[in-house]
């Protein structure tokens, strides 16, 4: 059975490196092919109102590599990719991996908090509203998730920050450090004053979809057939819901946090520009706005991977976690 079991996973496991593998060529191709048609002169965005002599003007070419085909350019990052080399950036005049190493990191504490604080707060929610199903509770809830499933991330960032930073004064208004603060001198407690709003602001628009998912599937459990013999047996109160409906819905509902990933860090850009956090989503911005192909091309392969890696964890937790899907596929 062990045995068994491990093989299945290694097939899993390839099948899924394969589709990663062509998920990405067709990515980097789609990027490079939309960063080159757009009407960007990085040597115009480089030089700004300087007044520079033409032997500059072309040396700056020569080193941004406008003249360059575009056929040429993208198979000369590929093979540097291929080495581990993903180019140096335009930008920051650093190796794209050191960028993008810093604020993956920064993104990541963003990410991971906000990602479980929604579900924790939306399971929460769920489980309520679905015990309490056509209550005023239930409808409260209800009306909650409708109105932040219609809310723009950006407008609800905005929000955020303006009554509890400008207004209040309750948290710093936006960076990820304080200002005038040397590096060694940042403590871990002035960067959680720095991470607590953007997080509270991301994880609110997760919270709608996991909450309003946890109700449906526990409302579905509460009427079947077991759960109506369970309170015929004299059961009754949460240590019903608790045994035969948290129980029941908590694997979905961590599936369905898993398949957000994508969500989760389209939000997480908007986030970050909104409260200036010095994130992946920000350089991502920065680097399609200054035409930084290398970094832009790196940020874009680690957010694909990111957001595969998350629906392959969801894959694996319906596969291997969950019985019921093998029974079922025995029986097919």
């Amino acid at each position: 059975m062990i045995k068994v079991r491990h093989k299945e996973l290694a097939l899993f496991s390839l099948k899924k490196i394969l589709k990663l593998i062509c998920l990405l060529v067709v990515v980097s191709i789609a990027s490079f092919w939309l960063v080159e048609q757009a009407p960007i002169d990085p040597v115009k965005i480089y030089i700004g109102a300087m007044s520079v002599t033409p032997e500059q003007k072309a040396i700056l070419e020569e080193y941004w590599g406008v003249n360059t085909p575009a056929r040429e350019k993208y198979l000369n990052w590929v093979g540097n990719a291929l080495r581990g080399d993903l180019g140096d950036s335009l930008i920051y005049r650093m190796p794209v991996s050191d960028v993008i190493k810093e604020r993956f990191t920064a993104s990541l504490a963003l990410m991971a908090s906000a990602w479980l604080l929604s579900g924790v707060i939306g399971f929460f929610l769920g489980i309520v509203a679905g015990m309490k199903n056509g209550t005023w509770i239930d409808k409260a809830i209800k009306t909650y998730c409708y109105i932040l499933l219609a809310t723009p991330t950006f407008w609800l960032a905005l929000v955020m920050l303006l009554i509890f930073s400008v207004y209040l004064g309750w948290f710093p208004i936006g960076l990820g450090v304080p200002i005038a603060v040397a590096a060694q001198e940042v403590t871990l407690l002035d960067r959680l004053k720095h991470l607590i709003l953007p997080t509270i602001t991301l994880s609110l628009l997760g919270v709608a979809t996991i909450a309003m998912f946890t109700r449906e599937k526990l409302i579905e459990v509460m009427s079947s057939d077991y759960v109506l013999f369970a309170k015929a047996r004299g059961e009754k109160g949460f240590g019903l819901v608790w045994r035969h409906g948290v129980r029941n819905v908590a694997l979905p509902a961590i599936t369905l946090q898993f398949l957000g990933f994508s969500e989760l860090f389209g939000g997480a850009v908007l986030v970050e520009q909104v409260f200036s956090y010095p994130g992946l989503g920000q350089a991502a911005v920065e680097a399609g706005i200054r035409s930084d192909v290398p970094l832009l091309l790196g940020i874009v392969l680690i957010s694909t991977m990111f957001v595969f890696i998350g629906n392959m964890m969801a894959d694996l937790i319906y596969q291997f976690v969950d019985p019921r899907i093998k029974q079922q596929e025995t029986r097919a």
